[in-house]
């Protein structure tokens, strides 16, 4: 049981490092970010985190063929949906369209963002595979939990230094998602 938590904790901390540059970019488009939207983001990379593990389990033990094939598509998947995302937001910066940063991103925004930057835990569900159902619950609650509190972190952050780049913060914010979207493709493909 040790080394399931242990093992969940470190997995939760790998993962979420895409949804926490998320986070810290959200953080600083929108420094004046009330507690309610950050818990709304944080919350939504936490169960994305959550479930994705899971739904790879489950793969394993029903689909594993399909799943294989799906697996090559991952990096194409967020190098497109961040890179699209990050384009539009440098794009904005640039051009002064941070009038009203308060709305944030939508929740169809959000909602893919969570997919983006979870998708590859998909792929923890081969790790866990020999979990039973009660273990693998537990490791994907685990590693929804690191990540709630790890984008909680980039959020605060990124709240902190998003006053202090005041109009830049979309580009800045941008950068980070294109990188990340190119981080994922680059190890996906190697």
């Amino acid at each position: 049981m040790k080394d399931l938590i242990l093992t969940s904790f470190l997995l939760g901390i790998g993962l979420a490092m895409d949804a926490f540059c998320v986070s810290l970019a959200s953080g600083l488009n929108e420094p004046g970010m009330s507690g309610k939207r950050a818990f709304a983001i944080c919350g939504t990379f936490g169960a994305f985190q959550f479930f994705m593990p899971l739904i790879g389990w489950v793969c394993v033990h029903t689909i594993s063929e399909w799943f294989a094939w799906f697996e090559k598509l991952i990096p194409w998947i967020a190098l497109i949906l961040l890179g699209f995302i990050g384009i539009k937001m440098i794009v904005e910066g640039l051009k002064g369209k941070e009038e009203d940063k308060a709305a944030g991103m939508s929740a169809g925004t959000l909602f893919v963002m969570g997919i983006a930057t979870s998708i590859d835990a998909l792929s923890v569900g081969f790790a866990i595979s020999h979990y039973n159902m009660k273990e693998a619950l537990l490791g994907s609650l685990i590693i929804g939990v690191v990540t709630l509190i790890i984008c909680r972190a980039g959020i605060e952050l990124g709240r902190k230094v998003g006053t202090k780049l005041a109009g830049k913060a979309s580009v800045l914010g941008g950068i980070i998602l294109l990188a990340i979207g190119i981080e994922i493709f680059v190890k996906g493909i190697i």
